[in-house]
């Protein structure tokens, strides 16, 4: 059985009850009110970064445990919250939790990811269709082997990249190891999220996508080339203008919702 963490808990004597996340919840705080549309960074501080370049007049959403998250409107003029979801699946998945029992409706993560495809390049951005779920959490929810982004939300990023390349991630619970196992796997990249927020939202029926920035690559041995700051920044404005750009154009009607 997939495991709901936000719905309410069922009745029946028979089956198990499933655990309810509160609207006040036990790692975000609130402090300002939240977009139905969310960006999910790793890093607070990248949240910050995004804030800054993506929000008119930013508001900090929650400080609460270090994980920085702010609230404004975006360049199309409508709400977005930009959340931090800290390290790892567990963090990410109590995040996303949390702010789905608060209202939120549609998430991208915005993250980093090692490359995995030789002919990928630090600074490079990656589109997250599926995440091999290499991983404890997405298994935990309920999926044993790969876990697909949301279908319409991931069309929408593609459309918006161009030429990013896209496909299969793995999803991993130990950033430092030996990258030599994952290339075993057909995957582009290697990251710590993806699998578990994807997880989640099918569970959650919530559409989550995932776009990533190259920050690491590693050599026949597994050694490792970690991206320079300012190429990450660079890169980072980028995943956050091309998320912003697909939650924008995935919200808007099709012909047949036009008047």
């Amino acid at each position: 059985m997939r495991l709901s963490l936000c719905s309410p808990a069922v009745t029946d004597p028979e089956q198990p009850a499933r655990p309810s996340v509160p609207l006040q919840g036990a790692h975000l705080r609130p402090t300002a009110p939240l977009a139905e549309r969310v960006l999910l960074p790793g890093d607070p501080g990248r949240a910050l970064a995004l804030a800054q370049a993506l929000l008119v007049e930013p508001r900090m959403f929650n400080h609460h445990r270090g994980l920085w998250g702010y609230t404004g409107a975006a360049a199309d003029g409508e709400p977005l919250t930009i959340q931090a979801t800290g390290m790892g699946g567990p963090s990410a998945a109590i995040v996303l939790s949390e702010l789905i029992a608060l209202g939120a409706r549609r998430a991208i993560r915005v993250g980093t990811c090692g490359a995995l495809d030789a002919s990928l390049a630090l600074g490079e951005l990656v589109i997250a269709r599926e995440s091999i779920c290499a991983d404890g959490t997405s298994s935990a929810l309920g999926f044993a082997e790969r876990v697909a982004a949301d279908e319409a939300l991931t069309r929408a990023l593609e459309a918006a990249a161009g030429s990013a390349r896209a496909g299969t991630v793995i999803s991993v619970d130990l950033f430092y190891d030996d990258v030599r196992r994952s290339r075993e796997h057909d995957a582009l990249a290697i990251e710590m999220e993806a699998a578990a927020l994807f997880a989640l939202g099918s569970n959650e029926e919530v559409p989550v996508a995932c776009v990533l920035a190259v920050s690491d690559t590693f050599d026949a041995r597994g050694a490792r080339t970690r991206i320079d700051d300012h190429l990450l920044h660079d890169a980072a404005e980028r995943m956050g203008a091309l998320a912003l750009r697909a939650l924008g154009s995935e919200s808007e009607p099709g012909p047949e919702g036009r008047a």
